[in-house]
């Protein structure tokens, strides 16, 4: 454990979590709440309740599926901001060149 690290505990589905984590106050309140969130909704379906594993698969689902659309929108992100580098510099060039 790193000296930043600390313990943060929390309830979800009626169990007591702990972890140690260096993350600020800011972002853990992030997390929480977007875990309950997805929790709230998967254990609230009106077909009755799940069983706690199921919610709990389904908010891992959730999560590493948001996780994967925004890496794919990170890495079209990276290439049309290069894309973008390259066609200013060469214009820059060009007009440079031009004088």
């Amino acid at each position: 454990m790193s000296d930043k690290e600390r313990l943060v505990r929390f309830e979800l589905l009626g169990q007591e979590h702990a972890f140690y984590t260096a993350a600020s106050e800011e972002e853990i309140e992030s997390i929480f709440s977007l875990v309950s969130s997805l929790v709230d909704t998967g254990s609230s379906h009106s077909s009755g309740t799940l069983p706690v594993s199921k919610v709990a698969i389904l908010a891992c689902l959730n999560i590493a599926s948001r996780y994967v659309k925004l890496e794919r929108e990170f890495e079209e992100y990276k290439y049309n901001s290069g894309a973008r580098i390259i066609r200013l510099n060469e214009e820059i060039s060009a007009k440079l060149s031009g004088e």
